[in-house]
Order: C-alpha cells, then structure tokens, then sequence
C-alpha cells in the first residue's frame, strides 16, 4: 500500500554532508562506509567526451570552485559508492494509452540497481503517492511499477517536492553517503501544483540531488519535432532548467518507445558519475547561492556536469546529510 502525502508547509535547510570513512563491519564485506564527522558540499559530478561518458579519473584530476575561490576537495570516490534511485511516473488520465509501454521502460532501468542499491517508486496525478520506499527489493519495485494506473491531472511540482523532502529527509538522518538521483517522467504542463517551479529549484539546491527529467512529447509538439520546427512550452523550460540547475540531464522523447533508451543512458551516466566533497572555504551561513565549477584538469576537452550550486542555510553546515542519500 502506498502513502499519500498533504505538500508541507516547512523548508528544511540542507546544503552541506558530513562524511568520513568507517572501518568495514565483517571481514567478509570490504567495501567502504561513509558517516559524518566533518561539513563538507557534496556533489555527483559527471564527466563527458564528445558526449561519451568519461571514467578512471582520480582525485588529483579535478578542481572545484566556489564563488570563483579553489576549494580543497576532502572526499572522492568513483564507484564503491551505493546509490538510491527515486522514480517518478506521470500517472495523470494523459498517460493512460501509454501506461504499458512506460511500466516496461520502468522496470528495465529499475533492474540498474545492484544488491547494495535501492529504489523507489512515486507516482503523481492530483496528489502523490510513494508506492515503494526506498529497498533494495527488486520483486517490491516491480510491483510497484506494475501498480501504477493513469488518471486524474498532473502535480509535477508537488511531486517533486515531495520527492525531495521525503527522501532527502531519511538520508539527512541516516548520515550514510548514497549516491542518489530522482528520474522524473511526465508528458505535460503542471495543471494542480500548490508548490511552485522556484520552490522546487530551492529545495533543490539544498538538497543536492541530481534531477533527470523526461518530458514526453504530445502529438502536436512530436510533429513540430518531426517537421524540423521549433516547439516551446513552460514544461519543457522547466524540466531543462531543473535538470541543469541540478547537474542532470533532459529528455524529450518523440515516442514513449524512446523512453527505454533514455533510462539506459541514465543508469550508464549514475553508473559512471563522481562522487566529490569539498570543505568551504566561505562556512558563513548567510543565505546567499553558492555558485560551485568544477574543472577537469586531465584534458581540457573533458566537459563536467555537476549541480550549479547551493544557498548557504543557519544549521546547514552541522547536519549529518548525504544528498540524496
């Protein structure tokens, strides 16, 4: 049974991790676990080569800036690193004849997920619902992906918020660092949402967490595509600007039987991301956006993505939180 959520009305201000190594708990398992110990900025930095995605790259390879200032990075790693994989699907009454084929994509990106991972499942129409939390259950997620049935308008923004305060919430407590990204389907413009685009960019920043959207095409906006002829609408701007804000990626797919190439390119790129902290040189809590570069120095034409920045919150600096856990 899933749970239905009310939108809160109270912010947490997140922007920063804690993070330190611990020693392994068995002899059996090696495998390194983070916890908090001293205020770091976290970031999931991908790294693309002529839109190749780019690995074996070390500490010593990258700089990070903030404000324009070097920073010293305390943390990196590359793959040792368990992810959590949060999945929004449009179900709004729009979705309903391409339902089939979005549970197929679903399941098939979903299956990214190793033994130490984790999924989870939120489906949004009028309201929003988390179908699956986060577990490392496969037969679980397939359900709840299976559950899922269209009708209704859409809540695009309230999702996302939700998304974010829920599962953000949980990692900011945990003090374990995961590797975390939400995927984000939808075909249209947010009809019902009490929460706003800007809302959702603030939560955001604090949050850390790498946003990929989907914005499926309607016929209209396909043909227009098809024709070689520009198309724009609020949905898409917003979902380009989310995903860049946050150091993801956009898709638009012609045809929902694009979307499982989309999902496949998604797990390759979390499968292949950085994980990289720093400790700021500016702690001072004073409410001002943080812009963050991170520069590749192994070869000027490898091209990193991460999130742009973070607003700098009163008790951000002292939490024990992994975004997105």
């Amino acid at each position: 049974m899933g749970t239905a959520f009310v939108m809160p009305v109270a912010v947490v201000a997140l922007g920063a991790i804690t993070l330190t190594q611990a020693p392994p708990s068995s002899s059996q398992d090696s495998r390194p676990v983070f916890r908090s110990s001293a205020s770091l900025v976290a970031l999931n930095v991908t790294v693309t080569h002529e839109d190749k995605l780019v690995t074996g790259l070390d500490a010593a390879d990258f700089e990070v800036y903030e404000d324009g200032v070097q920073q010293e990075v305390r943390f990196f790693e590359a793959r040792s690193i368990p992810m959590d994989v949060i999945m929004l699907l449009d179900t709004s009454a729009s979705m309903r004849d391409r339902m089939p084929v979005v549970h197929e994509a679903a399941r098939g990106f979903m299956k990214v997920l190793r033994a130490e991972d984790r999924g989870a499942i939120v489906a949004f129409n009028d309201s929003v619902r988390v179908v699956q939390d986060l577990t490392s259950d496969p037969d679980a997620i397939e359900a709840a992906i299976n559950s899922t049935a269209a009708s209704g308008s859409t809540a695009l923004h309230n999702a996302l918020y939700v998304a974010l305060k829920q599962f953000g919430l949980g990692a900011r407590q945990s003090g374990q660092v995961r590797r975390q990204a939400i995927a984000v389907l939808s075909d249209g413009e947010d009809t019902t949402s009490v929460v706003s685009f800007d809302d959702v960019v603030g939560l955001a920043r604090r949050m850390g967490v790498n946003i990929y959207t989907i914005g499926l095409r309607n016929e209209v906006a396909a043909l227009r595509q098809a024709n070689g002829r520009a198309y724009f609408s609020d949905a898409d701007y917003s979902m380009r600007s989310l995903a860049k804000e946050t150091g993801a990626r956009a898709f638009f797919p012609a045809s929902v039987h694009e979307l499982k190439s989309v999902y496949q390119g998604i797990a390759a790129e979390l499968e292949a991301q950085y994980s990289i902290a720093y400790a700021p040189a500016n702690p001072r809590p004073d409410g001002q956006f943080r812009r963050i570069l991170v520069r590749v120095t192994a070869d000027p034409n490898y091209r990193p993505r991460a999130r742009s920045g973070y607003t700098a919150l009163a008790g951000a600096a002292g939490d024990s939180y992994s975004p997105l856990r």
